[in-house]
C-alpha cells in the first residue's frame, strides 16, 4: 500500500467514525426527548416530589415562592428534562459503550462495561441518599435556624439549583469505588499504598462531609461514614483487577481480528 492509499483509507475510516458517532448522538438525543415528552405533563407533579424534603419542614401556613414571572412555568419544565437526561443515562452509556469499544483492549473491556454499570448504579444510589437521608436533616436544621420573624420561603429556581448540586455531590462522592479501582488498574498507586494512606482518607472524607452537610456532627457523620464504607469496598474489589499483557489480550478487538485472520491465512 503506497501512501496515497494510506492516507485514503485514513480518511475514509475518520469520516466513518464521524458517521458513527453523529448517529449514536442522534439515538441519545431521541431517547432523552421522548423521555421529556412523555414527562412534561407531569412537569408540576415531579418538582412537588422534589420539593417534599423541604415543605415537610416549611413552618405552618409557609409556602415556596416564585419571585420571576417566567419561574412557575418554566422551572418544573427544567426540571422534567433534567429527569429525561437522568433516566437515559444507561442508553447514553451504552451508545458511549458501543462507540469506544472496538478500539479498546480485551482486558479493558472486561473492565470498562462493568464499571460504567457500577458507576451509574452507585451515582443512582448517591442520588438517593442525598434525597431520602440528607435532605431531611438538611432542610430540618436550616428552617429551624431561621433568626425569630424571618419566616422562611425559598424561592422554586433557587432550591432546584441547590437540590440539583447537592444530587451532583453526593453522585460523585458514591464513585469513590469506581476512582479507587481506577487507580490501582491504571498502575498510578498499589492496594498497599492505598490501605497505607487510610488514615488520610478518614480525615479527608470528614473534611468533604463538613463542607457538603450543614455545621453538626449527625449530618456529617452520615455522609463521612458511607464514603469510608465505600473507599474500603473499592480497595477490595481493587485488589482482584490484574492487567494482562500477554499475547493477543492485549489486542484492541479491531487490531485482533485482522490478527487473527492473518494467523488463519
Amino acid at each position: 500500500m503506497n501512501e496515497s492509499d494510506f492516507e485514503e483509507s485514513v480518511g475514509q475510516s475518520f469520516i466513518s467514525h464521524l458517521v458513527e458517532l453523529r448517529d449514536r448522538l442522534l439515538k441519545v438525543i431521541l431517547c432523552v426527548l421522548m423521555v421529556f415528552i412523555g414527562l412534561a405533563y407531569y412537569a408540576n407533579e415531579i418538582y412537588s416530589f422534589l420539593a417534599g424534603p423541604l415543605l415537610q419542614h416549611l413552618p405552618k401556613n409557609s409556602t415556596m415562592i416564585a419571585i420571576e414571572v417566567a419561574s412557575p412555568f418554566f422551572t418544573p419544565f427544567k426540571l422534567a428534562f433534567i429527569v429525561a437526561v437522568f433516566a437515559s443515562i444507561p442508553v447514553i452509556l451504552y451508545q458511549f459503550w458501543a462507540f469506544v469499544a472496538p478500539g479498546l483492549y480485551k482486558h479493558e473491556q472486561r473492565l470498562v462495561f462493568p464499571l460504567l454499570i457500577a458507576s451509574t448504579l452507585l451515582f443512582y444510589t448517591g442520588v438517593a441518599f442525598a434525597y431520602f437521608i440528607v435532605f431531611p436533616l438538611i432542610f430540618g436544621f436550616l428552617t429551624a435556624a431561621a433568626p425569630v420573624g424571618v419566616t422562611v420561603m425559598t424561592d422554586i429556581a433557587q432550591y432546584l439549583d441547590f437540590v440539583l448540586a447537592l444530587f451532583f455531590a453526593f453522585g460523585v462522592c458514591f464513585e469513590i469505588p469506581i476512582f479507587t479501582i481506577v487507580l490501582v488498574w491504571t498502575g498510578f498507586i498499589s492496594p498497599a499504598d492505598l490501605a497505607e494512606k487510610r488514615p488520610y482518607v478518614i480525615v479527608g472524607v470528614f473534611v468533604i462531609a463538613m463542607f457538603l452537610t450543614p455545621p453538626d456532627a449527625l449530618s456529617q457523620t452520615l455522609l463521612a461514614v458511607p464514603m469510608w464504607m465505600l473507599f474500603e469496598i473499592g480497595l477490595l474489589f481493587s485488589r482482584l483487577f490484574v492487567r494482562k499483557t500477554e499475547d493477543d489480550d492485549n489486542l484492541p478487538v479491531a487490531v485482533n481480528s485482522i490478527h487473527q485472520q492473518n494467523k488463519r491465512g
